[in-house]
């Protein structure tokens, strides 16, 4: 990246003020049996600390691309992480369940329109050079996020309670502000431009609407609860309605549906959903393996995930100069693959099974999940106008959370559906072989990726590749 330093900067920048938003989807999971102890409200009640989080999340992604265009990607990055950080003190002053959970709101408003922005101002200062190498550097806080959050989340309660869990962001955001500040260029002006308002509200009660009611589909009653049926059935008719809307409108929809013409973004977004389950799914089930089947605490299961992140970090790196040389559909195909062998041990896996064969294949599916993810984001933006970005950048966004979440509700009921008429060795066996099932599928959709691109001397502010 020596050739461009306005792209190392960004990065810097970028990366510094993004790792708190990720820590946070991970790092209070460990903490809600404290917070409900600590609260004296039910579990039931403590686990919308998680949830009104990510459902935050997913209402404002979509605005990012209006807002990048309203006020330029600085300023916007800049009082995003700034909201983040005001939610994230507040959470530590928060004197009740109710106060914590409007709190953890506003930190969702503020990471909800980061997320996105974090693709878009790195592919935006790219001008479509390197764009797999790119990625690996936007994927390393989501690289990092879920495998050191809950070990982060583990240490600080054995030796804090748990408002440090939210004040260890101040040092992180104030870093993130200070680089944000320093290193982020000025950037093109913000201009008026007229919010899609209709759009936003088929979109965002859409998709929040989705993942609610995914959410549900763990407690008993499964895929039959109104509070999964109904959401689930109101969010795709909003979904649909926000598409026939985007298609028909001329001017500036909030998130420009018909960039699925190219087939890069939509094979790369139906990839990224099956990732996402996979990936958000397996997350689900090795904690509670580990738990109950080899009896170690909440720290000990964060701890033991320690080799996947590993083997994601190494990988990264190797995945983006070969998605960058060869493409992206074999680097990708290959990342899948080794995923799913990776989880074969796991699937055949009794409680007598030695834990350093399990540990290795941790190592190596992380190894696969570098592989795969950093190909996927990479196509994404293929053949894409500097001005399409911030809308690809929310179209995988979502892709990969709503996958996320059916992967995880589907493993929810199957696993507990198998611990009811076996025991948990069985259980988890049958639960991981659906895992894998997820990545058999996505290993057949990778011969959708389009071809490397062709190289070819085009002006700076266009993303060039295949289509």
């Amino acid at each position: 990246m020596a050739e461009n330093p306005g792209l190392t900067r960004t990065a810097i920048a970028v990366i510094a003020g993004g790792l708190a938003v990720i820590f946070d989807t991970t790092i209070v999971s460990v903490a809600l049996h404290d917070l409900a102890a600590d609260l004296h409200v039910p579990l039931g009640t403590i686990q919308w600390v998680s949830t009104a989080y990510l459902l935050a999340l997913f209402v404002t992604i979509p605005v990012a691309g209006w807002a990048q265009t309203r006020l330029g990607g600085r300023r916007l990055w800049l009082i995003a992480l700034s909201v983040f950080l005001a939610g994230s003190v507040a959470c530590a002053f928060a004197w009740d369940a109710a106060s914590l959970i409007g709190f953890r709101v506003v930190q969702g408003i503020g990471g909800g329109i980061m997320l996105p922005l974090m693709s878009t101002l790195l592919m935006q200062a790219a001008h479509g050079r390197n764009l797999g190498r790119v990625m690996s550097l936007v994927s390393l806080p989501a690289a990092l996020g879920p495998i050191l959050g809950p070990v982060i989340g583990g240490l600080v309660l054995g030796y804090a309670d748990w408002r440090w869990l939210f004040l260890i962001n101040v040092p992180l955001g104030a870093v993130g502000i200070a680089c944000a500040v320093l290193l982020l260029p000025a950037g093109e002006p913000g201009r008026r431009t007229r919010l899609d308002g209709l759009g936003l509200l088929l979109l965002s009660p859409g998709v929040v609407s989705l993942i609610y009611g995914l959410s549900n589909v763990s407690h008993p009653g499964g895929w039959s609860r109104g509070d999964v049926v109904v959401p689930l059935i109101a969010g795709l008719l909003l979904v649909a309605g926000f598409t026939i809307h985007a298609v028909r409108r001329d001017d500036a929809p909030l998130v420009d549906v018909r960039l699925f013409r190219h087939r890069a973004l939509t094979s790369a977004s139906s990839l990224l959903f099956l990732s996402g389950a996979s990936l958000y799914g397996t997350m689900l089930l090795l904690p509670l393996y580990w738990q109950q089947v080899h009896g170690t605490d909440a720290l000990g299961a964060g701890l033991m995930l320690v080799p996947q992140g590993i083997g994601t970090l190494l990988s990264r790196t190797l995945a983006g100069r070969l998605t960058d040389r060869l493409g992206g559909r074999w680097v990708a195909m290959t990342g899948f693959v080794v995923i799913g062998v990776a989880l074969v041990p796991f699937a055949t896996a009794s409680a007598s099974t030695h834990q350093a064969v399990l540990l290795g294949a941790l190592f190596v599916q992380g190894l696969g999940m570098g592989a795969a993810s950093i190909p996927l984001m990479s196509v994404a933006f293929q053949g894409l106008e500097r001005a399409e970005v911030p809308h690809a950048s929310i179209i995988t966004r979502i892709a990969q959370q709503v996958g996320g979440s059916f992967g995880v509700a589907l493993l929810a009921v199957i696993l507990q559906q198998s611990l009811a008429s076996g025991s948990a060795p069985d259980a988890f066996d049958v639960a991981f072989r659906w895992a894998i099932g997820f990545t058999a599928v996505a290993v057949l959709l990778t011969a959708f990726l389009p071809r490397p691109a062709v190289k070819v001397s085009v002006p700076e502010p266009t993303l060039v590749a295949a289509k």
